[in-house]
């Protein structure tokens, strides 16, 4: 006797639920992104902590970048597929539905990546972030109060480098910078508690070559929630850059922010370098706005400077002139679009903004 087969039914979710599922988690995503104060509550402060403590202690104790590695077999990947690509073609073995299952599978994939980064660090963009916390307005600045900041600024820089001494000043380790740097954070911490910092995971960049040409001193990886620092800086200038990086790991996605944070952070360390290198970096962004608002004043600035400081800006214009190439503008406008489309209206000018936070803070706190 003859049964009916029952009809097989696929464990497997249809093909409109695996399109449904990242569709609503972006709705969602974006819908929460519309409210700042709950972002700042919810997830910054309560939420990617954890996320953040997981990743450093998971990656951190690695003497390498895990997250360079991750990044180096992810390009070899796209390379050895574009080659694939192009036999294919070659050979005209690429059809029209083998490029429409692809640019699905590319479709459904970036929308999944969206989601993870959004989860683990993005949403970061969305906070109030540092001027909620220190009650700090970044409103625009008239020409004297820009002035009065590079005139303290410069004698702030000259005697800062005074005290690390002559020409024959030692500079410490990559690894002692990177070591300070946490030092530095745990300093400020007992005056700002929101800036805690635990368990280091800052490396050198495995892909120094490649981030130098691109224009790069330093990046963060989400994903690995480690900090990279490009080893062919200036020693003067890698505190400053390890500094920033470390503000992206503990929440801070905003550049103006990361910027301001580690001026902040290296202005209050006990150690000279690192105090030298937030000044600096004050000195050369707010110096090269007021040249295009004043530019005698901002001469006679550069004319006032430590023979030392001078021979430093020297160095540091000539790393940044030596890093220039056909290369670096495409990436940087691909950077610009990027922040832009994480709500940085002024897109990669968002690292000047350092100079509208330190006046603020001056006015507020009456100190540098």
């Amino acid at each position: 006797m003859m049964t009916k087969s029952k009809k097989h039914t696929s464990i497997y979710p249809s093909k409109w639920l695996r399109w449904l599922v990242p569709i609503i988690l972006i709705v969602l995503i974006k819908a929460f992104s519309y409210f700042p104060k709950l972002v700042e509550t919810y997830y910054s402060i309560k939420i990617y902590p954890s996320i953040s403590h997981l990743q450093r202690v998971s990656f951190g104790w690695l003497p390498i970048s895990f997250g360079d590695i991750c990044y180096s077999i992810f390009i070899i990947y796209l390379i050895a597929n574009l080659i694939k690509l192009i036999i294919l073609i070659t050979k005209k073995q690429y059809g029209w539905s083998i490029l429409k299952k692809q640019a699905f599978n590319l479709l459904k994939a970036s929308l999944w990546l969206y989601i993870v980064f959004n989860i683990i660090w993005g949403l970061n963009y969305e906070r109030l972030g540092i001027a909620s916390q220190l009650r700090l307005k970044n409103t625009t600045y008239t020409d004297d109060e820009l002035k009065n900041l590079v005139c303290d600024v410069v004698d702030e820089l000259n005697a800062t480098r005074i005290e690390l001494g002559d020409s024959n000043y030692v500079y410490p380790t990559e690894k002692e910078i990177i070591d300070t740097s946490f030092d530095a954070y745990s300093n400020i911490k007992n005056e700002f508690p929101f800036l805690n910092y635990e368990h280091l995971s800052v490396k050198p960049s495995l892909l120094t070559m490649m981030v130098s040409y691109a224009g790069y001193s330093g990046y963060y990886n989400p994903f690995s929630g480690e900090a990279q620092v490009n080893t062919d800086l200036p020693k003067f200038y890698m505190p400053f850059v390890t500094c920033h990086e470390m503000a992206h790991q503990i929440g801070y996605a905003s550049e103006s922010e990361a910027s301001f944070i580690s001026y902040l952070v290296g202005i209050h360390s006990k150690n000279a370098l690192f105090r030298y290198s937030a000044l600096f970096e004050l000195f050369l962004t707010a110096n090269s706005e007021l040249m295009q608002r004043d530019f005698w004043a901002a001469i006679l600035n550069l004319k006032s400077l430590n023979p030392l400081v001078k021979r430093d800006r020297r160095i540091f214009k000539e790393f940044i002139l030596g890093r220039q190439n056909n290369v670096e503008p495409i990436i940087k406008n691909v950077y610009d679009q990027y922040l832009k489309a994480n709500q940085q209206k002024s897109g990669i000018n968002s690292y000047n903004e350092l100079v509208g936070w330190a006046i603020d803070y001056q006015k507020k706190y009456g100190k540098m």
